[in-house]
């Protein structure tokens, strides 16, 4: 491989790399913000098939790309809003609830498609933003540094702003205070005033409002197609990065970035026909998920009550 081709494919590598962080990103501060909230949504990959979906099939009907973020987002925000009863009010098992509602949004989405559409059909998706300044310049066109910083999505571009977002939100304001006394020390923070069921709501949905936009992010984001099963783990693997990141934006951004990065990796590997088997290549993000989970320094960081029920007048 020469060194124009190697550069060339290193910089293809990095800047699919960013892209496919898109959805990983989306999902993964959401739980983010559950978690922090002491609420584990193991749900994420249900969800996320359901916002691919429903964004998708709104796009499909109606052409509008802001009403599929939309349906997307929307329809997150109503499968937390049962995750929260079913965990929250019933104080039921989060890991077993989280199955549950996987399992209800991998039929229904599987379901949906055979009944409405039941073809894989192509859509217009979000286009890629190139900055023209004029008709004859584009800052995506500018060599390295528009390879790297742009020619994405919309829906990419608002992913990570996300980050800086969240990090604000749950460091620098009164309702981050409140998630995070909640997620460490429920009794405390109820003592003081603060409605621990309210705020746990109020993450749970917003965190599923997230994973929703995160499966849209794939259906008409990337890939402007839906098929069945099309997240292929992705749910999980943001579950795996909250504790990658150490639950926190930053950290989880980062974990996105080298989970999309490998996972660019192993598409370039077949690509370009290095002398790697390509089984290997496909289970590089998963073997690196089954070692972000083992790491037991990262358990230590974890909030204190993230899991357990809480019920007011207990201690």
């Amino acid at each position: 491989m020469s060194e124009l081709t190697a550069i060339g494919v290193l910089l293809g590598i990095i800047h699919q790399g960013i892209r496919l962080a898109t959805p990983y990103l989306y999902a993964a501060i959401g739980e983010t913000i559950s978690q922090r909230a002491g609420v584990f949504n193991l749900g994420v990959e249900g969800i996320m098939l359901m916002g691919a979906f429903s964004g998708f099939y709104a796009v499909f009907e109606t052409g509008n790309l802001l009403l599929g973020v939309l349906a997307a987002a929307v329809v997150g925000l109503l499968m937390g809003l049962l995750m929260s009863v079913v965990s929250i009010t019933f104080h039921a098992e989060q890991g077993i609830s989280g199955i549950g509602l996987y399992m209800f949004g991998l039929g229904a989405s599987s379901l949906l498609f055979k009944t409405m559409l039941g073809t894989i059909e192509p859509v217009r998706g979000f286009p890629a933003l190139r900055f023209c300044l004029s008709d004859d310049f584009c800052l995506a066109n500018i060599s390295v540094i528009g390879d790297i910083f742009f020619g994405y999505t919309a829906l990419t571009y608002g992913a990570y702003l996300l980050v800086p977002i969240v990090w604000w939100v749950l460091n620098r304001t009164t309702w981050g205070l409140k998630i995070r006394a909640v997620g460490h020390n429920p009794e405390a923070a109820d003592s003081l005033g603060v409605s621990v069921t309210a705020v746990r709501y109020a993450s749970v949905m917003i965190g599923s409002m997230l994973a929703g936009v995160a499966g849209a992010s794939l259906s008409i984001g990337l890939l402007n197609v839906f098929q069945e099963e099309m997240t292929n783990g992705i749910g999980f693997i943001a579950v795996a990065l909250v504790y990658f990141g150490s639950w926190k934006p930053v950290g989880v951004l980062g974990g996105a970035l080298l989970f999309a990065g490998v996972s660019a990796l192993q598409l370039w590997v077949q690509v370009i026909n290095l002398e790697i088997p390509s089984d290997l290549a496909v289970m590089l993000p998963y073997l690196l998920t089954i070692i972000a989970l083992a790491l037991p320094f990262r358990r230590s960081l974890q909030p204190g009550a993230l899991g357990k029920p809480f019920s007011r007048g207990e201690g």
